[in-house]
């Protein structure tokens, strides 16, 4: 069998290993930061999976400290015992650091900087608002920690996460939504996996990962944008499925602007979801518990939608 050269492979491989490496660009941390500033003044930031040598998140809140008003800003890493890794510094010690006004703090840590030890999660207690690129293997459990403890946060993930079984209750329940997102809806990552690009999109020393996003429950402007819809229903146009009583969209800008029952939407629509316009109903199972089908076949994952009354 032939050996997969994807960026989204590489991807996938970083799943088996306990820490994800891939490092965002400063850029990118900036065009999405612009529209939180208010969210941050008097605030503790921790960025708990950032190693201060090669994090731009820390840099970009370092730079911004003063202009972003912060408290505190605090910073931790998981250092691996794996001689390749690149997020392993000269010290062979898991360190905390913390900045304020009064300079820089550096603190050595008993454990090994995972997120979830008692000493990170000490730190997480005292702050208030999370801001790094988590390993997308862990999404999951670094959610649930987030939530548990009530916790303010912007992080990147995959598109995926929005289909795991932890996360889509959060984004119904309006507990967690989507930020402004990448250009294209992909990222360049610093990292030590090989990158597969085409030459269009190939960064020197950098990896394009397709289908990424932030993940944030901070409010932001767009949330509250409705979604402009021009096209009228027609049930040739709009087929319904046959084991749920909604209309199946292909696309969100195609969402029929006359039509107030269920209509089935791709997981694209949740980048313009605005909670006073729609609510959501359900994900990608019709009444007999199994998948969406239209004529016996599945569309690729369907939210399933509701227009609130006006």
């Amino acid at each position: 069998m032939a050996k997969k050269t994807t960026a989204n492979h590489n991807l996938n491989k970083a799943k088996d290993a306990k820490a994800d490496e891939f490092y965002t660009q400063l850029t990118d941390i900036e065009n999405e930061l612009r529209h939180y500033k208010k969210h941050f003044r008097g605030k503790v930031v921790y960025c708990n999976c950032d190693d201060p040598k090669v994090s731009e998140f820390y840099r970009y809140f370092f730079l911004k400290f003063e202009d972003l008003g912060l408290k505190r800003l605090v910073t931790t890493c998981y250092k691996s015992d794996d001689a390749g890794s690149r997020s392993k510094s000269a010290s062979k010690h898991a360190v905390c650091i913390e900045y304020d006004l009064d300079g820089e703090t550096h603190h050595r840590l008993e454990g090994d900087g995972d997120f979830r030890s008692p000493e990170c999660v000490a730190r997480l207690e005292q702050s208030d608002i999370v801001v790094t690129n988590p390993p997308f293997s862990l999404f999951r459990e670094f959610v649930a920690q987030l939530v548990e403890h009530g916790k303010k946060f912007l992080i990147i993930g995959h598109q995926n996460a929005i289909t795991y079984k932890e996360i889509f209750p959060l984004i119904k329940e309006c507990k967690i939504w989507l930020g402004y997102g990448f250009n294209g809806g992909a990222a360049h990552f610093t990292t030590h996996y090989e990158d597969h690009a085409t030459a269009s999109n190939h960064i020197e020393g950098m990896v394009r990962v397709s289908g990424v996003n932030w993940f944030t429950n901070l409010d932001i402007a767009k949330r509250h944008e409705d979604l402009i819809l021009y096209k009228k229903y027609t049930p040739k146009e709009y087929p319904k499925y046959d084991n749920y009583d909604a209309i199946n969209v292909d696309k969100t800008k195609d969402i029929p602007v006359d039509y107030n029952g269920a209509i089935g939407v791709p997981i694209t629509f949740l980048d313009k979801y605005n909670p006073t316009q729609f609510e959501i109903v359900k994900f990608r199972k019709g009444d007999d518990d199994r998948d969406l089908t239209i004529n016996g076949k599945s569309p690729y994952f369907r939210i399933i939608i509701k227009r609130r009354p006006q």
